[in-house]
């Protein structure tokens, strides 16, 4: 662990810190780290903001779906490789330029994003076992 000391030069911005560290529950450290690694994320990956939603903040394409769902298309399904970014793009109505965003960030977060689509398949087929469970207690 680091320990740094971060000056100010306007006081706004400290309590603005606060406040916003209050509204999450949070400490204001954990919070400044947080936003400090998804400015430089986005320094890097210009195409690519955090959004808050059911499941934490998450990495998205500009005005469009998570990395992970960008991902998700791509290496999914029966669809050859040539056409995969191109299907991608035509699915979730984006450019080409975010689906390839979408895949840079991908590049440099790669068990990150892996680690949200495993999360979601584990959802989708516990999900599914509790459908199916219940469709044997109904006898169908």
């Amino acid at each position: 662990m680091a320990v740094i000391s971060i000056r100010f030069t306007d006081q706004r911005h400290h309590e603005r810190l606060k406040v916003a560290a209050q509204r999450r529950g949070m400490a204001v450290s954990p919070l400044a780290e947080q936003l400090i690694e998804e400015g430089l994320r986005m320094q890097d990956h210009p195409r690519i903001v955090f959004r808050e939603g059911p499941a934490g903040r998450r990495a998205t394409v500009i005005g469009g779906p998570e990395v992970a769902d960008v991902i998700g298309a791509i290496v999914g399904g029966d669809v050859a490789d040539g056409e995969r970014r191109s299907r991608a793009a035509e699915l979730l109505a984006l450019s080409p330029a975010d689906v390839d965003a979408a895949m840079a960030y991908y590049a440099d977060f790669t068990e990150e994003i892996d680690g949200e689509l495993r999360s979601r398949q584990e959802e989708a087929d516990a999900l599914e076992a509790r459908w199916r469970r219940a469709q044997a207690l109904l006898g169908s």
